[in-house]
């Protein structure tokens, strides 16, 4: 039941890779994002906060075909790399990016819960005291934030290990290349006698997922009990 082929072996450390790299590479405009719906007052704001959200509404297949017309050779941002030598469409960067669209809107909302949970009376207090705004979010912002950060880079990268149709409409499913463990799971399905080996991984993938739990929890709790020491 676990004969995994070289194929699969590949297949799971794209998985890993690529949901890595798309949390990883999120983070900063994920936090930023959270931070101006959080605590931003301007014009716009619904607008911006409905933009957002709208790949966490959408059918997955719909958020890759129109990454696939941005970034294809005659989209507007694929004939530009394209003149700079870049070649994003079919490469796991494809993947990267599919996986780090589908997964923003959950980083934000996780980011921005924490934010809002932030004593206003705490910022307004370093704020009266004059602490510059870099200090407030080294001292502040992020130490209490940072269990909504770390839930949300759980909940993207898990969820980018999963993403499946964003991901075969930008990367294609090239074995060994760009097929993850749900495509690597999609052609089993398709083959004859593939059985065991989807059964395989879909069992790999269900404890991938619960050890990134587990571990998210355990670093949650120690945050916790770090901040009430």
């Amino acid at each position: 039941m676990f004969d995994l082929t070289a194929t699969d072996y590949q297949a799971v450390l794209l998985s890993a890779k690529v949901a890595l790299t798309a949390t990883l590479l999120a983070l900063p405009a994920g936090f930023l994002a959270a931070s101006l719906l959080a605590y931003g007052r301007f014009r716009g704001k619904a607008l911006l906060e409905g933009v957002l959200h709208l790949p966490m509404v959408l059918p997955p297949v719909v958020v890759g075909y129109l990454l696939l017309l941005l970034l294809g050779e005659n989209g507007p941002l694929g004939a530009f790399m394209r003149s700079a030598g870049i070649r994003i469409i079919f490469t796991w960067w494809a993947a990267v990016i599919a996986s780090l669209v589908v997964g923003f809107p959950l980083l934000v909302r996780a980011i921005r819960i924490g934010l809002e949970d932030i004593d206003e009376k705490l910022l307004h207090a370093a704020r009266t005291l004059g602490a510059p705004w870099y200090d407030i979010l080294l001292t502040i912002v992020l130490p209490l934030s940072g269990r909504a950060v770390l839930a949300g880079a759980t909940l993207m990268f898990a969820r980018s290990l999963g993403e499946f149709g964003a991901t075969i409409v930008l990367a294609g499913n090239i074995p060994g290349l760009t097929q993850t463990i749900p495509l690597a799971i999609y052609d089993y399905v398709n083959t004859p006698g593939g059985d065991h080996g989807a059964l395989a991984l879909c069992l790999l993938s269900i404890g991938l997922s619960l050890g990134v739990l587990l571990c998210s929890e355990t670093l949650i709790k120690a945050l916790a009990r770090r901040s009430k020491a």
